[in-house]
């Protein structure tokens, strides 16, 4: 598709891609860029570094590096110094492209960009730097677009863009895409948008942004300040939005049109349901990875007549498989796929690390291995219940694990209300779904707001257990655990001074920790002490 992207651009096309940019000028833009990175000497295979801000010029330039062969390594200004040093340790690049304001994050602006959690290193301590749009003071030579003929495209296969996501300083972890599953990944993208020549489409990604441009499609990034202003003015006919996004915007009231897509985190029923209150004419949760881009979706009317176990992610998109494995842990294969991580064996089947169930072309999962709660003898996944205490009024939910003095793990459900949801109102409305949780009801709730992590902002469960130790107000304990435990007056660690449970003393079977599992959940997740020791230094 890239390809054919490339082929589609001429300077003379007047049409909108991006705000203030036409076709032609992205066009000029490629060709520039295209010519000044061959005559810096870099051939096919080799890596760049990529450190500058969305918008034409970073477009432009993954463009360029795509037509002539090169594999891009994203840099994450949120990583911290040592782990991008690390990172690109690995991906040794032979050039690192960076705009001025990254300079500036790893120079003179470092102790201003902290208080953003930005932080780089020196990138000339990486590989030769050359600074791409405005050259600042202190700053290195610029890599400007030449003058020139387009360099002929390669034709032949090879990794296209290196992703970090997760690891350590001294074992970072890199999802390598080849140009075939990078094409594969934005043709599912399309396909699943449908985006129409004329109309403009709203996203923050590449995966977004380039299927829709190789449409016809204007598109555009979502605006920091002023969303509200940005969808009023553009009515774009589809829009790719983080839940947290979508849920600042419904805050201040955003209007939406068209069809809405969300991903990235997970993407509640309720959620969906708020954004086609909100206008929209679809509203579409994705199940994708860094690894598997896109792996499934669902829409809303199917998500909110859903009322199983687990938290259901749609049906896999074309080409994608997926089975589980003993563990209970989903795997997924595919054209959409990566090819390996950097430096180990390709994929065969990419590990998701979530726990679940395939039924059909159907996905539903159970939450994150590493997320499973032990309390007296019973594994709990966190994503077989959650979706249920999204109710109106919660704008998140979390079933927490809070270590107690006994060794144990007390469970926790810490609700984030919506801005205006009164807290008796939601109190009220939890009850059934507290009580359809069985064993797995929690030992408490408590209102607070949820932190989030990492470039998607995810909520943060390790934040949130940490943050719990801080007392807040508004904690409740069931009457009666399921499970005939008796409630006694104390502290629950990580939860206000209150009644807590304290259960009876296990029995011979429950000491050897033999486990009763709530549904088919016991099944997937028979051998998750193991999936968790393997998975530890992932993700």
């Amino acid at each position: 598709m890239l390809t054919e992207l490339i082929a589609s651009l001429h300077e003379d096309d007047n049409r909108p891609a991006l705000p203030g940019t036409t076709r032609g000028d992205l066009a000029r833009l490629v060709r520039g860029y295209a010519v000044a990175l061959a005559a810096e000497g870099l051939v096919a295979g080799e890596t760049v570094a990529l450190a500058v801000r969305p918008g034409a010029r970073s477009l432009a330039t993954l463009l360029a590096a795509y037509h002539l062969g090169l594999r891009i390594a994203v840099v994450d200004p949120t990583a911290g110094p040592e782990v991008v040093l690390a990172r690109l340790a690995l991906a040794s690049p032979r050039l690192v492209l960076a705009d001025a304001a990254a300079q500036a994050v790893a120079g003179w602006a470092a102790p201003l960009a902290r208080r953003a959690h930005l932080a780089l290193p020196d990138l000339s301590a990486i590989a030769p730097v050359r600074t791409i749009g405005r050259r600042l003071p202190g700053a290195q030579p610029a890599l400007s677009p030449r003058r020139g003929r387009l360099p002929a495209a390669y034709a032949g296969e090879g990794d296209a863009v290196v992703v970090f996501t997760s690891g350590t300083t001294s074992r970072p972890r890199a999802v390598v895409h080849t140009r075939a599953s990078i094409s594969a990944g934005m043709t599912a993208v399309r396909d699943l948008v449908r985006p129409q020549p004329g109309s403009p489409v709203l996203g923050g990604t590449f995966f977004v942004l380039l299927p829709s441009l190789a449409s016809g499609a204007p598109v555009a990034l979502p605006a920091r300040r002023g969303l509200r202003r940005q969808l009023r003015s553009l009515q774009p006919q589809a829009a790719y939005l983080t839940p947290p996004q979508l849920r600042a915007a419904l805050a201040d009231r955003c209007r939406f049109s068209g069809r809405v897509y969300s991903g990235s985190a997970p993407v509640s029923a309720s959620l969906l349901a708020a954004v086609r209150r909100a206008g929209a004419r679809e509203a579409w949760g994705v199940y994708a990875l860094t690894e598997v881009f896109p792996a499934a979706a669902v829409e809303s009317a199917t998500k909110s007549a859903y009322d199983g176990d687990g938290d259901l992610v749609g049906s896999l998109l074309p080409g994608v498989e997926a089975r589980v494995s003993p563990s209970g842990e989903v795997l997924l294969a595919g054209p959409t796929a990566a090819d390996r991580y950097l430096g180990e064996e390709p994929f065969s089947w990419v590990a998701t690390g979530d726990i679940g169930r395939v039924e059909g072309r159907t996905v539903t999962l159970a939450g994150r291995a590493k997320d499973m709660i032990l309390r007296g003898a019973e594994n709990i996944y966190p994503g077989l219940y959650e979706p249920a205490l999204h109710v109106p009024g919660v704008e998140l939910a979390l079933l927490v694990g809070v270590p107690a003095e006994d060794g144990d793990e007390r469970v926790v459900a810490v609700v984030q209300a919506a801005p205006g949801a009164a807290e008796s109102d939601v109190r009220e409305a939890l009850r059934e779904p507290l009580a359809r949780m069985g064993s797995a009801r929690p030992d408490a709730v408590v209102f607070r707001p949820i932190p989030l992590a990492g470039r998607s902002r995810k909520p943060d469960r390790a934040a949130t257990v940490a943050a719990l130790a801080v007392p807040s107000r508004g904690a409740i304990v069931p009457e009666r655990h399921p499970g005939g435990g008796k409630l006694s007056t104390g502290d629950v660690p990580g939860v206000p001074r209150q009644r807590r449970l304290s259960t009876d003393e296990p029995s011979a079977d429950e000491k050897s920790r033999t486990v009763r599992y709530p549904g088919w959940a016991g099944e997937a997740a028979a051998a998750s002490e193991e999936l968790q020791d393997r998975r530890e230094a992932g993700e």
